[in-house]
């Protein structure tokens, strides 16, 4: 097996839009590394296992751990990438880190499912962290320090509130599951049921809702609502259509409907968060 070695940089993100991995072989580093997925659905090798992640999963990679993502599908997807070296945080409290937050890295865990509210919850602090990096106003140091710290500590609660997570191992149940969240992630605009999906791809409705639940970690509806108002935040924050446009684009029939789910994903309307993303920075 091919293996490379990267040099790791005292700290790095990025969020982008595309259809296959930059590093295509396996490859290890000396700095720890979150990948973030946006949207879509790929695969992630890590540690001689693969775990097939959804839009919302969020990786912990520790250094010197061989891994290597996988986009299968051929379909583009959305991801964040951060990698960081555990120095870039010593100066941020006096006497060390007041807690463990690198824990997370040493458990042997790497795949978390996230809700909906923690992914929007993670997504901000990965925006305002790709802001201060990127644009680097007075102070963005320190910033980023505080903001990767609060990320760190958010996973190491998560972490340590729940058993270890379900590992989404790769098996035959899980390889149809992925190919129904293959279909919804490219077909979210259409109207998506879960009889027409059951006769699409043979399988009952019962034992569908089972095993993608225990796949995912979102019911059918979280999850096809979950992938069209992130398409949705897009629309909303880069153009000026119409809000009602924007829905029945995204595969919402009812305006209501999408305002109602859209403020539940993310404790704004759409409208208001079409003005905050205007202000923002």
């Amino acid at each position: 097996m091919e293996t490379d070695f990267y040099e790791a940089s005292m700290f790095y993100i990025d969020r982008e839009r595309k259809l296959q991995s930059s590093m295509p072989a396996h490859h290890y580093h000396d700095g720890y590394e979150i990948f973030y997925l946006v949207s879509g659905d790929i695969c992630y090798f890590i540690d001689g296992k693969a775990y097939q992640a959804v839009s919302g999963a969020l990786f912990i990679i520790n250094m010197n751990e061989i891994h290597k993502l996988v986009n299968s599908s051929g379909a583009a997807f959305e991801r964040v990438t951060l990698e960081f070296k555990k120095e870039f945080l010593e100066d941020l409290f006096a006497g060390g880190l007041p807690v463990d937050v690198m824990s997370g890295f040493r458990q042997g865990r790497p795949f978390i499912k996230l809700s909906a509210l923690e992914q929007s919850f993670a997504e901000r602090l990965f925006e305002q962290m790709i802001h201060e990096f990127v644009n680097r106003p007075e102070g963005y140091e320190p910033n980023l320090k505080t903001l990767l710290f609060q990320l760190l500590l958010f996973i190491h609660r998560k972490m340590g509130a729940a058993p270890a997570a379900e590992q989404t191992v790769v098996n035959s149940i899980h390889k149809k599951t992925f190919e129904i969240v293959d279909y919804i992630n490219r077909h979210y605009d259409q109207k998506l049921t879960i009889e027409q999906i059951s006769r699409r791809f043979y399988i009952s409705p019962s034992y569908f809702c089972k095993t993608f639940r225990k796949s995912t970690g979102f019911t059918f509806t979280e999850y096809v609502n979950n992938v069209r108002i992130k398409e949705a935040k897009v629309q909303l924050a880069e153009g000026s259509d119409k809000v009602a446009e924007i829905a029945e684009r995204v595969g919402f029939e009812s305006l209501t409907h999408f305002g109602r789910i859209f403020k539940e994903f993310t404790g704004l309307s759409p409208l208001k968060y079409r003005q905050q993303s205007n202000k923002r920075f």
